[in-house]
């Protein structure tokens, strides 16, 4: 296959009364070569690469390949892509955001470390994001497309921001990756740039489609030395111009530019001179120069063949019954699950000092509690482990285990590493099941340490008699952690329902002070019927006996999720699963 991208009727929807931003760009890219898409800083460059990569609704269809990237099972594999910054978390490693990357394409750990030093970063591998230079960021980017040794690479603007220098070494890592077979798209507003980088240039002006020409013609036609000439007597000067090259039968083109400039191609400024010279005609500008554009296309004759049918085809009368059918929608499609989702959620969690600095504030504020509130006295043994006074709506461990369990999908919508290359984090149930159970873990973990801190603390104070292990530790402990667990399930579900940190610490502070009152008041009218004796009924049910006396653990269960906490955790729990999943379903759909 000769080409690998073939881009057809590229459209952006039209924005209100102004023209789409993009209309109608059709270009290919070929295999083994450097492409690069050329246009002035507004021309649309990054909405033809967004309708490319199905980022930005549109019309057009894009083959990588011969399919569209929607088609392919692994795109990122597929394409590299970077487009503006690098997203990820300021705290991160360079190293730890390439690890977690890794996790989320599917390769082995060590392609980090491989991409770090085809890139140049070993150096600064433990650096954080937020402390890297434009260059270095640049660089950082180059190496997530890499990543995953895709064929393809389609970057935006990659020597933005760049010095000769860092530019000279990205051109020489472009030149190596096409030499070496893969096909590579990138953006930029230099002419010169896009000379010296690419084997093919394609041009857009005002996002319509100019020219698709060799380097070696794009140079000839649209980097042409001129001479630069100004005077009052301009159209006189171009005229005499004109003459003498018809005469001369020399192959001279005078455009006219703003006010009293000139511009001479193919000829000299000795020539120019002479000319004026010999008519009397004052110049008070005479020199040479490279013009980055060239004359503006209307005014010069287009010699590029696909160049010149462009320009037909666009000063060609409008006639809507020859008019083609319409390119097919472009629809915005979210990511795909990281391929191996639990990998890279204990990466993303252990990756920054978010979660231990959350979990060491917990644990010191729970510890202060609990000996505040034995102080005072009038507090139950079990609150006073959990470090719960009874006007706080949630102990400071729910409260921490909510705000991590929020964090977890805020994190992605602030700093969305998973976007890096499709635009929006996906709500797939594998990354889910993959953030409840690494929150779960998180809420465990932190429920044991602030007990165990708690009690540890309150001997050291108090003595043995304010710490002793109560009769009923079995179905305490079981609330205890199922409190805990469920406040960072809310987190989590509600931040990856309305896509937001403080929408999931705010539903866990609903369940205690909304839907606790709610249920307590169904629950406090006569109760016609109760669940007395309901380990005796499971015993009646089930015939054989219950391993490890297991029907008091589900009577303990039962009796919790009785309790109005327990029974609102429960509640919101069930209505945030089911929105997750009806917003999963709607993406699916679209």
């Amino acid at each position: 296959m000769r080409w690998v991208i073939q881009a057809i009727g590229l459209t952006s929807n039209p924005r209100k009364e102004l023209p789409p931003a993009v209309d109608d760009v059709s270009f290919e890219a070929h295999a083994g070569r450097v492409t690069a898409l050329l246009g002035a800083p507004g021309a649309g460059k990054t909405t033809v690469l967004r309708l490319m990569l199905e980022l930005q609704q549109g019309r057009g269809i894009t083959h990588f390949r011969g399919r569209p990237l929607h088609r392919i099972p692994h795109p990122a594999r597929e394409v590299g892509v970077l487009l503006g910054e690098v997203p990820g978390h300021p705290a991160r490693t360079v190293r730890g955001q390439l690890r977690m990357l890794c996790a989320a394409v599917g390769v082995p750990v060590r392609r980090a470390d491989e991409v770090l030093e085809v890139v140049d970063l070993v150096s600064l591998r433990d650096e954080r994001l937020d402390t890297l230079s434009r260059g270095m960021d640049r660089r950082l980017g180059l190496a997530c497309a890499l990543l995953a040794d895709p064929h393809t690479l389609v970057l935006d603007a990659p020597a933005d921001g760049l010095s000769i220098r860092e530019s000279r070494w990205l051109h020489g890592v472009l030149r190596a990756y096409a030499a070496g077979g893969g096909t590579v798209l990138f953006t930029t507003d230099d002419p010169k740039e896009a000379a010296r980088t690419a084997d093919r240039v394609v041009t857009i002006e005002e996002g319509k489609f100019v020219a698709d020409q060799e380097v070696a013609d794009f140079a000839r036609t649209r980097l042409r030395p001129r001479v630069a000439v100004r005077s009052p007597h301009a159209a006189r000067l171009a005229a005499l111009l004109a003459k003498e090259a018809r005469t001369t039968r020399r192959s001279v083109e005078v455009v006219r530019e703003d006010g009293n400039r000139l511009s001479v191609y193919g000829s000299t400024c000795a020539d120019v001179g002479e000319t004026a010279y010999r008519h009397g005609i004052l110049v008070h500008q005479l020199a040479d120069e490279v013009g980055d554009m060239g004359p503006p296309t209307e005014q010069r004759p287009a010699t590029d063949p696909q160049e010149a049918e462009a320009s037909e085809r666009l000063a060609e009368p409008e006639n809507v019954d020859a008019l083609p059918s319409l390119p097919p929608p472009i629809t915005v499609r979210q990511g795909r699950n990281p391929l191996r989702p639990l990998c890279y959620e204990l990466r993303r969690a252990a990756g920054v000092g978010t979660g231990y600095l959350t979990a060491a504030a917990v644990v010191a504020i729970s510890a202060v509690t609990s000996v505040l509130l034995a102080r005072v006295g009038h507090t139950p043994q079990p609150r006073l482990l959990a470090a719960w006074p009874q006007q706080f709506p949630l102990p400071p461990a729910a409260l921490g285990a909510g705000l991590l369990g929020a964090v977890a999908f805020g994190d992605e919508f602030r700093h969305p590493a998973l976007a890096a290359d499709r635009g929006t984090v996906p709500r797939r149930l594998g990354l889910l099941a993959a953030k409840l159970l690494v929150a779960a873990i998180t809420a465990l973990i932190l429920a044991i340490l602030t007990v165990g801190v708690d009690a540890e603390l309150l001997y050291i104070v108090y003595g043995r008699e304010v710490v002793g292990v109560p009769a009923d530790w079995l179905s305490l402990s079981a609330s205890w952690i199922g409190l805990v667990v469920g406040c960072a399930w809310a987190g989590v579900l509600a931040a990856g329902v309305f896509r937001s940190t403080t929408a999931g610490l705010a539903a866990v502070l609903t369940v205690p002070i909304v839907v606790v009152p709610l249920v307590h008041k169904v629950l406090e009218g006569p109760s016609v019927r109760t669940a007395t004796g309901f380990s005796t009924r499971l015993r009646e049910f089930v015939p054989v006996q219950w391993p490890f006396g297991g029907e008091r653990y589900l009577a303990a269960g039962a009796r919790m999720i009785a309790q109005p906490v327990g029974g609102a955790l429960m509640l919101s729990l069930t209505v945030l699963l089911c929105t997750y999943l009806l917003t999963t379903l709607r993406s699916r759909t679209r």
